[in-house]
């Protein structure tokens, strides 16, 4: 990488703690650098007392933009200049862009998702959809799909409380119809399911210390004409994609969104697509 770094090369990094095990440098330098792009993308662990100083200078040396993750995605909206209609909506932000000085917070968790869904021909518009999990990365999808025409979302979270906020919210400022429902009601899952187009789990059931679990306890809700989707990329098949895949679904796992989401702030800086094929050989997530 430093062979093609110059003095017009652009800055771009993220910010967050922890943040060595981060695939957003990798992947981002791996794209510049097959396209030819004059940008250089560094990581920047900051400490909570040094997040409005770090915003500040990122802008001042005139960087390109950034990106934001945990636990800062929240708290970083104060030190911007203007929000998109998805980062509005959500509360949260994992991408700046620097427009001429205007500091610009987007979400792309949410659009990720929707396009990694489109890469294997999945059209949610009019469609009935149900998730699994309110947290950031639900509540993002979910505000997503609503903005992005689904006709109806099935929300099942744990929390009655956040749940019932982001189905206020989704109803309030959008023309989708929004439903809570708590996650241990089996009936009113295997109801929305009936005729639901998409099942998208956006908790962490089936990964790391719940890897081999699932929310699904009876298989039968699954049906044929169903799409399950698990945001989970490790492992790349959950317990959820493979009760799916016996049901006869169509199933997808988390690498689409994890690309897509980082190919999404790729082209707000640069305004290049990422080149997929190349960066999922890169990161070995094929």
């Amino acid at each position: 990488m430093e062979a093609r770094i110059s003095g017009t090369t652009q800055l771009i990094g993220i910010i967050a703690t922890p943040i060595r095990h981060s695939i957003s440098p990798k992947m981002h330098n791996a794209a510049f650098s097959k396209l030819g792009l004059d940008y250089a993308y560094l990581a920047f662990d900051i400490e909570q007392s040094q997040l409005e100083d770090s915003v500040k200078g990122l802008k001042a040396m005139g960087a390109r933009g950034f990106n934001v993750s945990m636990p800062y995605k929240t708290a970083i909206i104060e030190y911007l200049d203007e929000l998109s209609p998805a980062a509005k909506l959500c509360q949260a932000v994992n991408t700046v862009v620097n427009e001429n000085g205007k500091l610009v917070g987007h979400m792309t968790d949410g659009s990720g998702l929707i396009r990694s869904l489109q890469d294997e021909g999945y059209d949610i518009r009019g469609k009935k959809v149900t998730v699994i999990g309110c947290g950031g990365a639900g509540k993002a999808i979910q505000i997503q799909a609503a903005l992005d025409g689904v006709s109806e979302l099935s929300i099942f979270n744990r929390s009655a409380e956040r749940g019932q906020q982001v189905v206020d919210l989704i109803n309030k400022h959008t023309n989708c119809k929004a439903t809570f429902y708590h996650l241990n009601d089996e009936l009113a899952l295997k109801e929305q399911l009936a005729d639901s187009y998409l099942l998208i789990n956006a908790t962490s059931i089936g990964m790391a210390e719940l890897e081999g679990l699932s929310f699904i306890s009876d298989s039968s809700v699954l049906h044929p004409g169903l799409i399950v989707c698990d945001i989970i990329y490790n492992p790349r098949k959950t317990k959820l994609l493979q009760q799916a895949e016996e049901a006869g679904c169509k199933v997808m796992n988390g690498v689409g969104m994890i690309i897509y989401q980082g190919a999404e702030a790729f082209k707000l800086w640069t305004g290049e697509e990422m080149p997929i094929d190349y960066i999922k050989d890169v990161l070995d997530l094929k």
